[in-house]
């Protein structure tokens, strides 16, 4: 028969698609009914047979035979005469079967009619993408760098899925070149059209998470239980673990000898800083173990607001607050209390002056470093290492001893 290349082609979307046999015959008799229908008005009297592994179709015509003249509706009704040019001993009222060749639904409409077959197929495709994804929304996945583009990087899995990597998903630090393997999670999946778009996220507190899973066996296991993780992506990051084993010290199984089992962590997320912590239901004590590595002296609870004020020496209040504020941010989403910071100090170290009081003197992006590391009144500068002071800060050491001369011609016995 005269399959063109449209039945040419049924093994080969067979093959190429992985579509099992069963949904290939139910795709194909749709397509070909919907082409009945618009050639012939109606399809209800056609059979199509199909044999997508051997490419091969047959579509036959049932009509019945009725006397010349009386031809109704050509579709369902053949003549007499035209029915016994097909066989001769047919009679008035019976069946007659023809097969009919693509041939005569017209160039044009076989045409129409592979497309139909391409889209459908692709269709089915995008469905069984979208659910196929829709279930790993949340999970770790690797992928291939395809391309990169200013705003985002497109990447590739192992079947040529198309999977998107936003800008603002990626760790400040990431830097990818083509054929790269990069690990994100699935973080969502939308049909735009009829298309899936999968999109990655590197920066979610999830793909942290499900990282602890797959590399810490006892996390894996549920002997250990990542119970909260909150991030500043790249920077830093505090994850609050549990075990229900006495026997188990979750803190050290996360970490590992030296830090070996936490180190791929820490070097797949660009070096981000990752503190482990105890989880407890006792807030004081969480709080506590939230702000380290700073000690924390006392903490009053304001339960009603979800506030506490933390009380701080002088000396722990730099490392409460972290550098950029992220080590007090962080413990303020990790417990989920507002953080007031409340220096302790004698009567002598009460009389101290708020930085900003310099301002005529000492520029204001000067006081602003020393802010951003919790320094900023005149005895917490002082009180400090000029060496530790250039490492912590984007100060220069001239510039650090100048502010000091300034402030303690303030405080000169």
């Amino acid at each position: 028969m005269e399959n063109l290349a449209l039945i040419d082609s049924f093994s080969e979307f067979k093959d190429d698609k992985l579509i099992d046999r069963v949904t290939l015959m139910a795709i194909l008799e749709d397509v070909f009914r919907n082409a009945l229908k618009k050639k012939y008005g109606s399809d209800d009297n056609f059979d199509i047979i199909i044999n997508p592994d051997k490419g091969d179709m047959e579509i036959w015509r049932n009509r019945v035979v009725v006397a010349d003249g009386e031809v109704e509706d050509p579709n369902q009704e053949i003549s007499l005469t035209e029915a016994r040019r097909i066989e001769p001993d047919f009679e008035v009222g019976e069946d007659v079967s023809e097969e009919v060749k693509l041939i005569q639904l017209g160039r044009r409409a076989i045409l129409a009619l592979r497309q139909n077959l391409i889209s459908k197929i692709h269709e089915h495709d995008n469905t069984n993408l979208y659910k196929q994804f829709k279930d790993l929304i949340g999970d770790i996945y690797t992928a291939e760098v395809h391309h990169v583009r200013p705003k985002a990087v497109i990447l590739v899995d192992d079947e040529g899925n198309e999977i998107v990597l936003l800008k603002e998903k990626q760790i400040p630090s990431d830097f990818f070149r083509k054929g790269d393997n990069v690990r994100g999670i699935i973080e969502s999946v939308e049909l735009k059209g009829n298309k899936p778009q999968i999109m990655m996220s590197r920066t979610s507190e999830l793909f942290l998470e499900k990282l602890f899973e797959q590399e810490i066996p006892e996390v894996a296991d549920g002997l250990i239980t990542v119970k909260k993780v909150v991030r500043i992506p790249g920077e830093k990051a505090k994850v609050a673990v549990d075990s229900y084993d006495d026997r188990i010290d979750p803190v050290g199984a996360c970490v590992g000898m030296k830090g070996s089992r936490i180190h791929g962590i820490v070097r797949e997320l660009g070096n981000e800083n990752i503190d482990v912590i105890n989880y407890t239901t006792n807030t004081q004590l969480f709080i506590s173990r939230a702000l380290s590595p700073a000690k924390v002296s006392s903490i009053k609870l304001d339960d009603a607001n979800s506030r506490a004020e933390v009380f701080l020496k002088l000396e722990e209040v730099s490392k409460a607050i972290g550098r950029g504020g992220h080590n007090i941010k962080l413990a303020g989403l990790l417990t989920g209390y507002e953080l007031d910071v409340i220096r302790e100090g004698n009567a002598a170290e009460d009389e101290d002056v708020e930085l900003t009081e310099f301002s005529d003197e000492i520029e204001a992006w000067v006081i602003e470093e020393f802010g951003k590391i919790g320094l900023d009144t005149a005895r917490s500068v002082l009180k400090q290492d000029v060496a530790d002071l250039v490492r912590r800060t984007d100060l220069e050491e001239e510039t650090i001893l100048e502010v000091m001369r300034i402030l303690k011609e303030e405080f000169e016995d």
